[in-house]
């Protein structure tokens, strides 16, 4: 089975609500939030979450070199063979986080990241779409989460094992 670490706000960590934003950075070495709603996907895509690391949207936003440091050293020594940051369904500072860490990830590590969201995020979607897969997911609590997790799996299989298809890609992500 492949490696993969998950990144949380703390809302989707199970960690806090939205007025929890300044959860410091922390971890935990089991599936927690969406990736235990995601296992029977990861499980079809050859995929085992080992580790979820996650944060307050707050204390990113306040220190987002800082995090970012922390969180690309963690993944060199634990050294997974994915990262997905997310789902960050329609929350705009957790989609902001997600795909900012994945780039930061993708350009300062070894491991391969992806990010997930909510159209309603478009700013965000249009300012990292070119650097980094951003699966779509529905806005909190539409329809069709299911297949959104399946697709994000699907997609963190191919990055993991290194074997894209660009066509199933560009239908999975925006």
């Amino acid at each position: 089975m492949l490696k993969v670490i998950a990144i949380y706000d703390q809302i989707q960590s199970g960690m806090g609500t939205k007025d929890d934003k300044m959860l410091p950075l922390g971890g935990k070495n089991t599936s927690i939030g969406p990736s235990v709603m995601m296992e029977k996907f990861l499980k079809a895509n050859d995929l085992k979450v080992v580790a979820c690391l996650y944060c307050g949207t707050g204390t990113y936003l306040e220190n987002k070199t800082k995090v970012s440091q922390k969180i690309c050293e963690k993944l060199e020594q634990l050294k997974p063979d994915i990262v997905i940051c997310g789902p960050a369904f329609d929350y705009s500072d957790y989609a902001m986080m997600c795909a900012e860490l994945a780039v930061a990830i993708n350009q300062t590590t070894s491991v391969p990241a992806i990010a997930s969201m909510a159209k309603e995020n478009e700013a965000i979607i249009r300012a990292h779409k070119a650097e980094i897969h951003i699966v779509k997911c529905p806005r909190k609590g539409e329809a069709e989460l299911n297949k959104a997790l399946e697709n994000l799996c699907t997609v963190a299989g191919q990055m993991a094992r290194k074997e894209v298809n660009p066509d199933e890609i560009k239908t999975y992500c925006f």
